[in-house]
Formats: structure tokens, C-alpha cells, sequence
């Protein structure tokens, strides 16, 4: 019964973010940046409680290249790339930032947790040229299946599956598989197997 009544939830929202959705696919024939996703990941990220979690659930799953019907995507996150993917069970808690990211399935990510795409997203070696003129780059950043990152921590690489990420971890060094981490930068303090 709670199964069906979940399944009915989600395509009732299915429905109500269909013409926001439909509008966002209108812009991007005209605006052929991330700016029109980024708008409405804006836009539902406003909408509180379980409500909100349902919207934004659907229209991730509409506009994203994955993302399942059954993740928790709470109040106040936003995703900044239309290439970010989301597995199956996933939690997102409130107030997260989430860039070109590949997330596994399982994931539990903690509030206030960003996840960035490297550490070189602007160039600063010519200081003739403004910093926002001087490019940088953007890789896409993998978080394993199973892996939790606690609140606050900033992730700016992958992290393998079945970790723990302490809560305020700065992660700027790939973290293998099984790896317990936590610091400023962080440390792998141990193995979960």
C-alpha cells in the first residue's frame, strides 16, 4: 500500500512540474548554457517539506540524464549542471550544493555539503587579465555508491564507494574505495574493510 501510494505521489508530481519543466526546455532553445537549469533548480529548491521533496524529485527526473523517482532531494539545494546524475536511493540533505556530479547509488550526503568540480575552476596565473576572463576547469566529479559525506564537508574530487566523509572534510585528493576520511585537507584515518 505504501508503495502504490508513493508511486501515485510521484506521478501527481510528475504532473504539477510538467509545465516548468516544458518552460525550461523552451529556454534552452534559446539561452545553450546551464543558466535555464540552474533557474529552476533555484526555483524548487524553495518549496519546503514533503511537498517540495516530491517537486523537486520529479523534476530532476525529468530534466537530469539520471535520477531516480525514490532520492530525497531536501529543502533548499541546488544543482548547477544539467549533467549532474543522481542514482537510486539517494539523500540529499537541506542547503547542499551539488555541481557536474555523478552520484552512486546509496548515497547519504549530509546538509551544507558542496560538491565542486576540481579545485582549478579559475585560472589565476596572469594578473593583467581579471580572474573571471581567465577560464579553468571543470571535471566531472564521481561520489561511490554507499558513501556517506557528513554535513559541511566541501568535496572537490571523487570519493570512492562505501566511505565515510567526517562532517567539515575538505577533500581535495581523490578518496579510494572503503576509506574512512576526515580533516582539513582530509586524511584517510581508516579502512571500513
Amino acid at each position: 500500500m505504501k508503495n502504490i501510494l508513493k508511486t501515485v505521489l510521484n506521478l501527481i508530481s510528475i504532473i504539477l512540474v510538467m509545465p516548468w519543466y516544458l518552460w525550461y526546455r523552451f529556454e534552452k532553445l534559446f539561452i545553450h548554457t546551464d543558466h535555464p537549469f540552474q533557474g529552476m533548480s533555484q526555483f524548487f529548491a524553495l518549496f519546503p517539506g514533503l511537498l517540495g521533496n516530491y517537486l523537486r524529485r520529479a523534476f530532476y527526473y525529468l530534466a537530469l540524464p539520471k535520477s531516480s523517482l525514490d532520492c530525497n532531494i531536501c529543502f533548499g539545494t541546488i544543482l548547477s549542471s544539467e549533467n549532474a546524475q543522481i542514482g537510486k536511493r539517494v539523500y540529499i540533505g537541506t542547503n547542499c550544493t551539488i555541481g557536474d556530479v555523478n552520484i552512486g547509488n546509496d548515497v547519504l550526503l549530509g546538509s551544507n555539503v558542496d560538491i565542486m568540480n576540481g579545485s582549478k575552476q579559475h585560472y589565476i596565473d596572469n594578473i593583467d587579465i581579471p580572474i573571471r576572463e581567465q577560464g579553468g576547469e571543470y571535471p566531472k566529479v564521481t561520489i561511490g555508491e554507499d558513501t556517506w559525506i557528513g554535513n559541511g564537508a566541501t568535496v572537490l574530487c571523487n570519493v570512492g564507494k562505501k566511505c565515510v566523509i567526517g562532517a567539515r572534510t575538505l577533500v581535495i585528493k581523490p578518496i579510494d574505495d572503503f576509506s574512512i576520511a576526515v580533516g582539513v585537507p582530509a586524511r584517510i584515518v581508516k579502512k571500513r574493510k
